[in-house]
């Protein structure tokens, strides 16, 4: 088996496969677990166990984490803030913690008012501008698929499946996305999701947010029909209107 590892000092590199080597072997089945080393926290991802039917619904779970890592790899080697794999093998890899997602951040500050919760959203909107500056999209940004630790944003768990289309379209759904999330997740605190919004615009986002608007004007006959919905429906269902309201607010 060839292993892959990310540049550390010889000495601790030595050290670190042999932890993961113990994990392996001691958690053959566990499809993701965290360790330390050296304090620092890491991920172990191996491949899922599929059983029954699920063999034929489902991708080859060795091909699935091979494309995992070549998307990981490939994207930080285009500079795009994302967990750095450290180890990998045929049948495995390692990443960096990327943090506590944004969402996971949003509970804790509802019970903490010392987490610093608007700088972890205002980060996370100009993180996904500097995404799109780098010519990339992630095609799922919803809250609970970005990290944050100490002022670093890494982006987690990209969808590949939107990668055919038009990078315009694809950053134009990036943003649709993410501002969804903000209204599932954070219902209708406008004022704090006008202000991840505009971190976004004002780092670079201001085109792509344009050409969104533009894009949704022809969706706001949706708008009075979502309306009765938009503090009744299922979390999927009333941001819609929100997300619509937004753009239609905004001139």
């Amino acid at each position: 088996m060839t292993q892959h590892t990310a540049a550390r000092s010889q000495p601790d590199m030595i050290e670190f496969e042999a932890r993961v080597a113990t994990l392996r072997q001691t958690h053959p089945d566990s499809r993701i677990q965290s360790f330390e080393f050296a304090g620092h926290k890491y991920w172990l991802k191996q491949p899922e166990r599929l059983a029954g039917a699920m063999k034929l619904l489902k991708d080859d779970p060795r091909r699935a984490l091979q494309t995992e890592i070549q998307v990981l790899t490939g994207l930080a080697g285009k500079g795009a803030p994302v967990p750095r794999v450290m180890l990998s093998g045929d049948d495995f890899f390692v990443v960096e913690d990327a943090g506590k997602t944004v969402s996971s951040w949003l509970h804790a500050s509802k019970s903490d008012s010392s987490v610093p919760f608007m700088d972890v959203l205002n980060d996370s909107a100009k993180a996904l501008a500097d995404l799109h500056a780098l010519g990339l999209s992630h095609g799922r940004p919803a809250l609970r698929d970005i990290g944050w630790q100490q002022g670093n944003v890494k982006f987690i768990d990209f969808e590949a499946a939107q990668q055919s289309r038009p990078l315009r379209y694809q950053q134009q759904r990036d943003l649709l996305v993410y501002l969804h999330s903000l209204y599932r997740y954070m219902g209708t605190e406008h004022a704090q999701i006008d202000a991840a919004i505009a971190s976004y615009r004002r780092s670079g986002g201001e085109q792509n947010w344009l050409e969104t608007q533009q894009r949704m004007r022809r969706w706001q006959w949706l708008r009075p029909l979502l309306k009765p919905l938009r503090n009744i429906g299922g979390k999927d269902l009333k941001p819609v209107y929100w997300v619509l309201w937004h753009f239609q607010r905004h001139r």
